[in-house]
């Protein structure tokens, strides 16, 4: 069965005008499923902005379609600053009711479907990696699109893709969930005066500590800083501040400063051994939802 291009039935657009699958006839499209506090998403992101950077004048629309994965994520004042942040300039969906998600019968964050010139749904990539192979669908489609096209030489990012070893995710700490709905039991403890949401946990009063045990090499954090729009979590490595092993959202007083709602970056450069993290907030009404981990 052919599979083309659904309508786009979303939000609203960042960067375009709506755009519609008979206007993107004749160009190759590239749709990238995207959340902006995903990690694994954060990771492909310098892939599909290269594309849109070589390729967009040669024939190829790129377009972004942010589905959240937490209710903050519908938010105008977030994921406008999310766009930001991440430097997006090719057009931009809002599928906050994933309707364009389901229609494309999607599964999960992120994902990359292909569309040759006529519409047609050529290929898709769930998860991060194969870029090289993803650049090079993009190229023959292009060539095929307009005979004798003249392309510059492959993306220095898919390059350094192919000639870079892979790290191993092999005993990475899995995603942990904290809110009550997909949380795991013993994943995590917290003390102070926590309230366990469907998808987080918040501070009622300070201070709280969350603590973390955890394999990785690099630990990640989705945070909301509640209604002030400010918050600050003490971060400690097995029991001492942390110090070169800090994230890059981490200052070197061990704290990280929080001003809105995303993804920060707590650890990295850790040894492969098992570690306890220890997070000290003291902001009512700060929020966590989800750790995520690198090796």
């Amino acid at each position: 069965m052919t599979v083309r291009i659904p309508q786009f039935t979303v939000e609203r657009w960042v960067n375009s005008p709506p755009l519609t699958p008979d206007a993107l006839r004749g160009r190759v499209v590239l749709v990238d499923i995207w959340e902006y506090t995903c990690i694994n998403w954060i990771r492909t992101s310098p892939y599909v902005k290269a594309w849109h950077r070589d390729y967009a004048d040669l024939g190829l629309t790129v377009i972004g379609v942010h589905a959240p994965e937490f209710e903050f994520g519908k938010r105008a004042e977030n994921i406008d600053r999310g766009i930001r942040d991440h430097q997006l300039t090719y057009p931009i969906a809002l599928d906050n009711d994933f309707t364009f998600w389901r229609a494309l019968g999607n599964i999960a964050w992120p994902a990359r479907y292909l569309f040759d010139a006529d519409g047609r749904l050529v290929e898709r990539w769930i998860g991060e990696g194969d870029y090289d192979r993803t650049e090079a669908e993009i190229r023959r489609l292009l060539v095929a699109g307009t005979a004798g096209a003249d392309l510059p030489p492959a993306t220095p990012e898919a390059a350094k893709f192919v000639a870079t070893p892979q790290p191993s995710y092999a005993d990475v700490t899995e995603e942990t969930y904290l809110g009550a709905d997909r949380g795991i039991p013993g994943s995590f403890q917290v003390t102070g005066d926590w309230h366990s949401g469907g998808d987080y946990v918040e501070l009622l009063s300070g201070p709280g500590e969350i603590a973390l045990p955890f394999n990785a090499g690099e630990v990640n954090l989705v945070v909301h800083p509640g209604p002030s729009g400010d918050a600050a979590l003490t971060v400690r490595l097995d029991g001492r501040p942390v110090g070169d092993e800090r994230g890059a959202d981490v200052g070197p007083d061990a704290v990280a400063r929080i001003d809105g709602a995303g993804m920060i970056r707590l650890v990295a450069g850790a040894s492969r051994d098992d570690h306890l993290l220890t997070l000290t907030a003291d902001q009512p009404g700060f929020r966590a939802y989800a750790f995520t981990f690198g090796p």
